[in-house]
């Protein structure tokens, strides 16, 4: 069962569609600011708090590699909270596709959207 509203949607991708095109690009400190300066940051790796965090994972992350997401569930946690879970393909230049599940908590701040929990897991 899917359940998504269009607010929902369009607070996330307001801030997953920014965070993809920093991804592949390439771009580690255009990746940071899509999030929050305390934001709770759990790649494939042990977890960081804060944009350096961010940035150093994404710095690390091979060149060529690109995000194609879909949003699977939202709820609205309170007016400026959205919680989302999707799935996410990371794409390699030399590599297979690796499928991920993403859970993130986006947070309205003034007039723009950022990141403030992001959580990955390989599920299978």
């Amino acid at each position: 069962m899917t359940t998504r509203t269009p607010d929902e949607q369009a607070a996330l991708r307001a801030v997953l569609d920014r965070w993809k095109a920093a991804v592949d690009a390439h771009e580690p400190e255009a990746v940071a600011a899509c999030f929050t300066e305390q934001a709770i940051f759990q790649g494939l790796r042990p977890y960081s708090v804060g944009r350096r965090g961010v940035a150093e994972y994404y710095d690390s992350q091979p060149l060529g590699m690109t995000a194609e997401y879909t949003i699977q569930e939202t709820r609205r946690l309170a007016p400026d909270l959205v919680l989302g879970y999707l799935t996410v393909d990371f794409s390699f230049t030399d590599r297979p596709t690796l499928t991920v599940h993403l859970s993130v908590i986006a947070r309205q701040a003034a007039d723009t959207w950022l990141i403030d929990h992001y959580q990955v897991s390989r599920l299978g």
